[in-house]
């Protein structure tokens, strides 16, 4: 829970957020870039309660012979809605529980957030080269 300016908002901690929705299907083309992109990712900033909104990217190679299944992405990243997470730590917890899903060390996770207190914020985490 967070307090801002006397105000109280209740989240959820990082255990609610669900590796399990993701699902994968079989692929063989290694050397094939794949990316995928949104801009309706959101979660909770734990220091003021407030929503966290972000665009991500992801970019991998398959070396694993297996592809995100983008519905089961879509339930993942609701997972997230509720949870009190910074920014830093969202983007490390999506590069792993992807990179072991689709067993590629070829990953890359980019999220850009939305200005927050005149600071815009970008992270990275993983390569693809």
């Amino acid at each position: 829970m967070a307090k801002a300016e006397g105000k109280y908002f209740k989240f959820k901690s990082e255990k609610e957020i669900n590796p399990d929705f993701l699902e994968t299907f079989t692929f063989d083309s290694p050397n094939q870039y794949i990316m995928t992109e949104t801009d309706e990712f959101s979660a909770v900033c734990p220091f003021s309660g407030l929503p966290d909104l972000a665009y991500v990217k992801i970019e991998y190679y398959p070396e694993g012979g297996k592809c995100i299944e983008l519905k089961s992405l879509k339930y993942y990243f609701i997972s997230f809605r509720n949870v009190g997470i910074y920014q830093e730590g969202v983007t490390k917890r999506i590069y792993n529980d992807l990179k072991t899903k689709l067993n590629t060390d070829k990953i890359r996770i980019t999220t850009i957030y939305n200005t927050r207190g005149g600071f815009d914020t970008t992270c990275i985490e993983g390569e693809i080269d």
